[in-house]
Formats: C-alpha cells, structure tokens, sequence
C-alpha cells in the first residue's frame, strides 16, 4: 500500500504549481474564511495578494493508486470516524497574478487512523467496515479563494508518513446526488505534516492501534524536505492537548489554462 515516489510517478502532472509563503500573505488571503460553513459559501472578498508576493514553484506529486471518482462536495468529510479533529484552511490562487480563485473545487481523501482508505479496506491489515465515501470529498472555494474542510488527523499506512492527497478543479458542474462532474484539473498533489506534532497524536489511543510501522517525514519518498513550498502545512493546536486536534492551513497557486 505505497505510492510511488513522484520522480518515477506514472501518474504525475506536468503543470506547474505554486505555493506561497506562509505568514502575512497566507493570513491576509484567510480573511473572512470563517464565513464559509458551507460547501457552495462565499466568504467576504479580500484583496489580492501584492505583486511582490513571492511564489515558488514546486512539482505537483503523484495521484496515488487510492483516488475515486464521484466524490462529494461537502465540508465534512469525517463521518464520525475516530480519530483527532483537523480543521483545514486551503487557500487557492493563481500563479500568474497571486489573486483568489473563486468557485475552484478543492477535493481531498486520505487514510483514518488505522491507515485505511474507503473503498480500499483491508490493504493496510485492518478489518472494518467500508463505505467507500469516509475521509473523501471537497468544497467549493469562495470569492477570497479559499476552502474550509473538517476531518480527522490521518492514520498511517505502510511505506508512507502522515499525509492527504488533493486535487483542484475548476468549472465542476454539482450533480443533484451532492457530487459533480466535469470540469478541468488544475492541481494534483499532497499535504503533509510535522513530524514532532504526528508523533505525538500517533501515541494516542485512537492511533496506537494502527499495527503498521510508522514511516517519518524524513524517510517518506515523496516528501522532499521543501517546506511549505512541497506541502507542509502549517499546524495550529485548537486546545491545550494533542486529542483536541488542529487547524491546517496552506496557499496553493495553480496555473490555468
């Protein structure tokens, strides 16, 4: 159950993509994101990033073999499934011009703690029940670009760290069953998370029981040690203990057209 390293990626993209600088630039693009409760919300328009924001290019990163179609635009994805919660803040900009993609869809799946995938039980050595639907689906960013997406901290599967795969999509139409179709992919990547913080929820209870060897950030042979710029996302505690979970945030600039 590993994917493969993105130098050798069958599945990889060429187009190029970006990941801003995190702090202030990240911050001011983030304004008014609490609006968004909603999958289709559009939150109050923030300004566009000034032209001396400075943007890094970086490889987008393989599919993986556990992608499925069909998935649904919703803002949880987490469907009750054990494990800590994680609040992400994904900000969507175009690379060109540093401006909010407004409408773009920004989808997500990845493994529960036990480092299973719906649709793909069983692959990681554990037995339990499979939907096919848990920890997968998107959102729809607002005017000030961005998507907010409640899950759970991931699990862990063997051969690779703590991540969450992700796609952006543009011109998505939404299908009556609360899915969609069509539209252009722009993004193709993963996020990831620190290893000092992974460790620690990896000792919880939630996670201990995941029986499969821990791959570290510095061992995973995707991960190439980049930063924000290859998909770290910045961890945030949403309380005084590790079971209370986090908040995520990153800018991702893709290129249209």
């Amino acid at each position: 159950m590993t994917d493969t390293p993105k130098d050798h990626a069958p599945h990889s993209v060429g187009r190029r993509t970006v990941l801003l600088a995190t702090g202030a630039t990240a911050a001011a693009l983030a304004v008014g994101a609490a609006a968004q409760d909603n999958p289709t919300a559009t939150g109050p328009s923030t300004a566009p990033v000034a032209a001396a924001a400075v943007c890094t290019l970086t490889k987008e990163l393989t599919e993986g073999p556990y992608y499925l179609d069909g998935q649904y635009v919703r803002s949880d994805i987490s469907e009750d499934k054990t494990g800590i919660p994680l609040n992400l803040t994904l900000t969507v900009v175009d690379d060109d011009t540093c401006v909010p993609l407004k409408n773009a869809l920004v989808e997500i799946w990845h493994s529960d703690a036990l480092g299973e995938y719906s649709g793909f039980v069983g692959e990681n050595g554990h037995d339990e029940p499979d939907n096919g639907t848990f920890l997968r689906g998107g959102v729809l960013t607002g005017s000030n670009g961005v998507a907010k997406i409640t899950t759970i901290y991931p699990g862990w599967y063997r051969g690779r760290c703590v991540h969450i795969h992700i796609k952006v999509h543009t011109d998505v139409t939404l299908t009556p069953d609360g899915s969609f179709t069509g539209g252009e992919e722009l993004h193709t990547g993963q996020l990831f998370f620190s290893e000092t913080i992974t460790t620690k929820v990896a000792a919880l209870a939630a996670y201990k029981v995941n029986t499969v060897p821990r791959t570290t950030l510095a061992q995973d042979s995707i991960y190439d040690e980049g930063g924000a710029a290859s998909g770290l996302l910045t961890l945030t505690a949403l309380g005084s203990t590790t079971s209370a979970g986090y908040a995520g945030t990153l800018t991702l600039g893709v290129e249209q057209g």
